[in-house]
């Protein structure tokens, strides 16, 4: 069984503490891209376009045999045609491969973008997710610089949950060694391409992750820290763990966020 150091919100070592077996699990990438995939396609807005678009013409057929308005035998395609419109008049509309005619398969709002996954393939994955934050390797891999961080991952004391001020937090984590990732999730690149255009214009560094027990005002001084993020132990998602579908974020527990995360008792 590993055991972690616990830190006051001093920075200074004041015990241990073990881990459930939940920190045990092997990580999997693939499994956890599985659920990272799940999770998010609940998040997607279902869309489609208006079904009467492309409809809304009085263009026609008529295809009665030697008749004096037939369509048929003119050389013509059997479309639906503009009648006596002027210049636009025997225009081709409607058809999908004609000019502004609808189109052939449009996208539809009743589609279900959701995606399934077993009850147990989820926990495994989260377990999953959870061993991975341990790892120096795949939590370096992902970017964050930890080399002056005092352990991987951080646990600290309930105290931290108390917390409440932007700078009081940043003054915290800086005695952990966060200094250098805190100045690494400032960054803001302008991204490539035409996402400029649709409103995603900046790329944003992805910081850690605050696991808590408990909320008792922590969220309000986290959340205005860029690159952070901040999650209830309970409502813990493989998706927050690792971003991306790429596990090791480097993440910072409560000791209460620890004894919340031992799955094997729940189910017991």
């Amino acid at each position: 069984m590993h055991s972690l150091p616990v830190f006051d919100i001093e920075g200074r070592e004041k015990g241990r503490i073990n881990l459930p077996l939940s920190f045990s699990e092997r990580v999997k990438k693939k499994i956890i891209q599985k659920a990272v995939l799940a999770e998010q396609s609940k998040k997607r807005q279902p869309y489609g376009s208006d079904p009467l678009a492309g409809h809304r013409t009085s263009a026609h057929y008529h295809g009665m045999r030697h008749s004096r308005y037939s369509q048929m035998n003119r050389e013509l395609a059997r479309h639906k045609r503009i009648h006596n419109q002027g210049y636009l008049n025997m225009t081709a509309r409607f058809n999908p491969h004609t000019v502004k005619g609808r189109r052939a398969h449009p996208p539809k709002v009743e589609k279900i973008w959701k995606l399934k996954i077993n009850k147990k393939e989820r926990i495994k994955a989260l377990k999953s997710a959870l061993s991975a934050t341990l790892s120096k390797e795949l939590v370096a891999e992902r970017g964050h610089i930890i080399d002056d961080v005092k352990h991987v991952p951080l646990v600290i004391e309930d105290e931290f949950q108390k917390i409440n001020k932007v700078n009081e937090a940043i003054k915290i984590l800086e005695k952990l060694g966060l200094s250098k990732e805190i100045e690494r999730c400032k960054e803001k690149k302008i991204r490539s391409g035409k996402g400029k255009m649709r409103g995603r214009r900046y790329r944003k560094k992805k910081g850690p992750l605050v696991i808590v027990g408990k909320d008792e005002g922590i969220s309000k001084a986290i959340r205005n820290l860029p690159g952070f993020d901040i999650a209830l132990a309970k409502n813990l998602e493989v998706n927050m763990l690792a971003p991306g579908a790429q596990p090791g974020r480097l993440v910072i527990f409560t000791e209460s966020a620890i004894k919340e995360l031992d799955f094997d008792a729940k189910a017991k």
